[in-house]
Formats: C-alpha cells, structure tokens, sequence
C-alpha cells in the first residue's frame, strides 16, 4: 500500500516555507543535509510513519521554500523552525537533523531545549576542527573558478603531475555544479565572513544540551566529518555515537532502514 503524504506550505515571518508530512503519532522533525531538500527523508518517513507523526520542512531557501533575499545564517534558520512548530502547534518535538540540518537542529535544542525530546544528529556540521578555515577558503576557491580556469588547469594537469602536483578536477568541477545549485547552502556553511561562521560554530556550548542525544555517522564517511561527530559526543553529555559501518555520507538515502531503525529504537528508550 503507497504511503500517503501530505504537501504544504505556510507563509512565516521571512518567506513560504513547504513541507511533507506523514503518519500519525508523536511528531518527528526531520532537517535535511547541505545539499538537498526534504525529499531525502521521504524513504526514512515511509518506515518510520507507521509509528510516528513525520514532518520534513524545506529550510528557507531550499527546494520548494521560498528563496527571498536576504543574509542566511543559521541562527535564523532555528527561528524559522521554531516558528514553523508555533504555526502547526507541536509544542514537544523529536527533532533530527543531518549534516546542515544537524547544526541547525542542534543548535535549536540549544536555544529552545523545552521543545526537543529527543534530538538525533546524523553526520552533523557545526563544530570547528583543524584546518577549517582552509577548507572554507577552498570551497570559495572552488565556487568561483571560471570555466576557463578549470580549462587551463585541465591543459597544465599532464606537467603537474611531473612535479607532483595533485589537480582532482573532475572532483572540483562536479563540486562546483552541486554549490551552484544550492547557494544558500553556500552561504550558510562557507560562503560568509569567517566571524559570523564561527560565531555560530557550537563547540563551547554543546556541554549544556539537554535533550537525550543520539548521533549516527557512516563508517565510510570523510575523516573530518567523523571527527565532527566525535566531537559532539564528547561534548553532550550522556551522547551516544552509532556507527553504519557500510555507510558514507548520505545515510538517509542510502541506509534507510539502518537509519529508521536507530531512530526508533532510541526513541522507544
């Protein structure tokens, strides 16, 4: 039987916000990663709506949401979710976020942990590690390459190799067509100052969480993403960290019932 899901959209104080919604039960807020949209939970909902109330917003700026034009941050992001709860009156919410969505959803349990039962974080972003402002660079290096450049880089690649020069650009360039299709996902992770990047960064505050936390990462992921999840286990207390060993990055697509699975059973503790 095809699971029934319900699309809609509400007008908030920044813009039309849309979502999905499905199932019935105790409601579950799903935040989606950098470079997606609220279609990436739909599998994850599909199985876990025979249980709970699913919904799965597209942050304003994603997807089917409106994109106005403003400064992204993510601080406003969790004003829009928490005013997005006030909107359909869920005053107590399981709130699960991936990647993006997980410093946003772990930043939210921060501000409003009245709100949160239980907070799952999947691969999350927002906490600084070595080398991070590097990486910001690079991503901004990446996003304004012109066609020409990567031309050029392609020509010299044969003599870089001679020099030992490593020029992945197959991997730039597939990159940089993601981050032209998400600009505002851009903005939030690199694409502003350094300051007001890490004025968000969550570091010297996830020791005052309050919500049961847990956090699942794929064995298969980059070292530096499972070092952000390392850090905010050791950082929230009482936080378990579950691996998906055959896993990467995009654990809601790909290990769907491996992900609904530890979903519901730490939601059953």
């Amino acid at each position: 039987m095809e699971t029934l899901f319900r699309n809609s959209r509400i007008k908030l104080s920044q813009g039309l916000l849309f979502w999905r919604e499905v199932g019935s039960g105790a409601p579950i807020v799903f935040l989606h990663g950098t470079w997606t949209d609220s279609s990436q939970w739909v599998k994850v909902m599909e199985v876990l709506s025979r249980e709970f109330h699913c919904f799965a917003p597209d942050l304003l700026g994603f997807g089917e949401s409106e994109f106005p034009n403003i400064h992204y941050s993510v601080n406003l992001q969790v004003e829009l979710i928490n005013e997005f709860l006030d909107a359909l009156k869920l005053e107590r919410v399981y709130l699960v976020g991936h990647s993006l969505g997980g410093w946003i959803a772990a930043t939210h349990a921060l501000k409003y942990p009245e709100r949160v039962s239980k907070l799952i974080l999947i691969s999350p972003e927002g906490v600084g590690i070595e080398g991070i402002e590097s990486h910001w660079q690079r991503m901004r290096n990446i996003l304004m390459r012109s066609d020409f450049t990567f031309g050029l880089l392609r020509f010299i690649r044969p003599l870089a190799k001679l020099f030992g020069w490593k020029i992945d650009l197959e991997a730039d360039l597939k990159l940089r067509q993601i981050m032209e299709g998400s600009p505002t996902a851009c903005e939030l992770i690199f694409n502003r100052q350094n300051a007001e990047i890490k004025a968000e960064l969550l570091d010297n505050r996830l020791y005052g969480m309050m919500p049961p936390t847990l956090i699942l990462q794929g064995g298969e992921d980059s070292q530096e993403a499972v070092t952000k999840s390392k850090i905010y286990t050791q950082s929230i207390h009482g936080a378990k960290l579950k691996f998906i060993a055959h896993a990467g990055h995009d654990l809601p697509e790909t290990s769907v019932l491996d992900v609904a699975g530890e979903i519901r059973n730490f939601l059953r503790e």
